[in-house]
């Protein structure tokens, strides 16, 4: 099995499809009711024989999926906020942790030239470069205070910042060192966004699964008889299974069990409807869409909470009507998400979505069932609005408000939009310090914050990532047969 070739329709990279395989070996065998006595045998069948094929040893690599076989069996992890066993839903594997460089600014002795203008010793605020016989710089680190003005001043080059992928890819710091130099998650700091997840090139920090939970509802609803089965699609998935049709990708989530498929993106009408509503109500207001950026407001500015829209995310606010109409029925949240995994942990929102997956679970689902959904006829989603749907792309929730301004009647004259787009949670962080100042310093009255560059589908459970998806979502969007944010609502209360 680990001689399967790699595809690169599917997924981006091999990590991913590690993880996946590790996926759809859990979920096999949980389908089959065998999970509980083969779950130990899958590190094997996954790795036969001696040989390597990733690190030093056969042993290592075994001993690694061993440890991923119990994430994706979600081991340890709280289903819901007032049952805490481990809320977290990003865990780092030790023994995957390789020894990244992370020592900070060194001088890359192959590079250095030993020139005369030793413009970084000038730079440097606290005498921390010093020169050998050769003239060639080297740091003393005692003295180095990681300001990094030396790299900016070499004409070589010559001076890297040498850091974890993990801590980089971190905007938030969350990224620490424990004893034996392997990295670590600082649970205060961080937001669940899975940046770290998706950077790391050894898939040492990985998003905790609820697979066998989303397993055990389909086969507990003995046929959608005991309970209907919910799938509530994200509207990013316009971006993903690029391999297929859409409306294949919909008939395979009901070949799982499912019986229905909603659009999330119908959650997004009524939210985006809500939130201008409530923008013009409160005068200054940040969206409350991502899991990630309102949970790094909590964490950060939490004077500014006051800010956040009293809105369920759109995840929250369709699984929240569906369970209002067909009470006793079970969610499933299918994303690109890892903060949804969180959010759907806390108390005002378990009660409404029973399971989050990611895209690439979802995969790994429709594989364990052997499902080619090339195969399969074409289904439909539910018809939400253009603007709906694409929230899942930076901007779109923006677009949205604007539009349910006009539709509840709001004119220019009498309320002045000024949105503030922040793509990615350093310009959220940039964002949030002005409005802390004050909505003056602030230039605006309205920010949509997306902890993903891109938006929702940067997100870290995304199968495939890039320009195409950004595409993708608006050529999605455009298909809508409901042009207006009422339109969507209206048919989704008929």
């Amino acid at each position: 099995m680990a001689n399967e070739p790699f595809d690169n329709r599917k997924f981006d990279t091999k990590v991913q499809y590690i993880k996946y395989m590790v996926l759809r070996e859990v979920a096999r065998r949980k389908w089959a009711g065998t999970l509980e006595a083969e779950w130990a045998d899958i590190p094997r069948v996954i790795i036969p024989g001696n040989k390597p094929t990733m690190r030093c040893c056969v042993y290592k690599e075994r001993a690694i999926l061993f440890e991923r076989v119990k994430i994706a069996m979600g081991e340890g992890r709280a289903v819901k906020e007032s049952e805490p066993e481990n809320p977290h839903v990003i865990e780092v594997i030790d023994i995957a942790c390789e020894e990244c460089p992370f020592g900070g600014y060194e001088v890359v002795a192959s590079s250095c030239r030993g020139c005369l203008a030793h413009r970084c010793a000038d730079v440097c605020p606290r005498d921390a470069i010093i020169f050998n016989e050769r003239y060639e710089a080297h740091i003393d680190k005692e003295k180095c205070i990681e300001c990094g003005a030396c790299a900016k001043v070499c004409p070589f080059s010559a001076i890297a910042n040498r850091k974890r992928p993990c801590v980089i890819a971190c905007k938030v710091d969350a990224i620490t060192t424990k004893e034996g130099e392997v990295a670590a998650i600082d649970y205060d700091k961080c937001i669940s966004c899975g940046a770290c997840v998706t950077q790391c090139p050894f898939g040492a920090i990985t998003d905790i699964s609820f697979i066998t939970d989303v397993i055990d509802i389909i086969q507990g609803s003995e046929d959608n008889k005991k309970h209907k089965v919910y799938a509530l699609v994200a509207p990013s998935i316009s971006s993903q299974f690029n391999y297929a049709k859409l409306g294949q990708v919909i008939s395979g989530i009901k070949e799982l069990g499912f019986h229905t498929v909603v659009e999330v993106a119908l959650g997004a009408d009524m939210v985006s409807y809500h939130e201008s509503a409530e923008l013009v109500e409160k005068g200054v207001l940040t969206s409350s869409c991502c899991p990630a950026f309102v949970d790094y407001i909590k964490k950060n500015f939490p004077n500014l909470e006051k800010y956040v829209s009293a809105s369920l995310s759109p995840m929250g606010a369709i699984a929240k009507y569906i369970k209002t109409v067909d009470p006793g029925c079970k969610t499933v949240f299918i994303g690109p998400c890892t903060a949804k995994k969180a959010e759907a942990q806390l108390s005002k929102v378990s009660e409404y979505v029973d399971a989050v997956i990611t895209f690439e679970e979802l995969q790994a689902l429709f594989d364990s069932k052997d499902l080619d959904i090339t195969t399969l006829e074409e289904d439909v989603l539910d018809n939400a609005s253009y603007f709906g749907r694409i929230f899942a792309r930076s901007g779109g929730l923006t677009d949205a408000v604007r539009e349910g301004l006009r539709e509840h009647g709001v004119t220019e004259d009498k309320f002045e939009f000024k949105p503030i787009i922040c793509d990615g949670i350093e310009a959220c962080r940039t964002a949030l310090l002005k409005l802390s100042r004050s909505p003056k310093v602030l230039g605006g009255n309205f920010i949509e914050g997306m902890a993903c560059a891109g938006g929702c589908i940067g997100g870290a459970g995304c199968l495939t990532q890039g320009r195409k998806s950004r595409s993708g979502v608006d050529k999605y969007g455009m298909e809508a047969h409901e042009k207006t944010i009422k339109d969507a609502i209206s048919v989704l209360k008929e």
